[in-house]
């Protein structure tokens, strides 16, 4: 039983505090363990893929989907995420994702 001083938000993050960090998808917004999003950087106002997450500067993370890729452009939540003003393109994360598929799928 849970004391009903611990919140459920404590207890969500007890469980994955195992698996390692915990960062948000600036998407959906939930969150999850870091090795289970993608991290994404800026550079010269494109958006790349740092799937080493060994890339320079403030990163954003996102679930590997290109749902949560389209809701985050929707929301507009990388410039913000990244602290860059003005549209940043996104094509080679979604060519990321997309190759990503292909190479599952096979």
């Amino acid at each position: 039983m849970i004391p009903d001083r611990v919140s459920r938000s404590n207890v969500e993050r007890g469980s994955l505090q195992g698996s390692g960090p915990i960062r948000t998808c600036v998407g959906c917004r939930t969150r999850a363990a870091r090795s289970s999003l993608l991290r994404i950087v800026v550079v010269g106002g494109e958006l790349l893929p740092d799937a080493r997450r060994r890339m320079p500067g403030r990163g954003a993370h996102v679930h590997p989907d290109l749902a949560c890729v389209d809701l985050a452009e929707r929301r507009k939540a990388f410039p913000r995420a990244l602290r860059v003003a003005g549209p940043l393109g996104l094509k080679q994360v979604r060519a990321h994702l997309e190759q990503r598929t292909r190479n599952v799928c096979m």
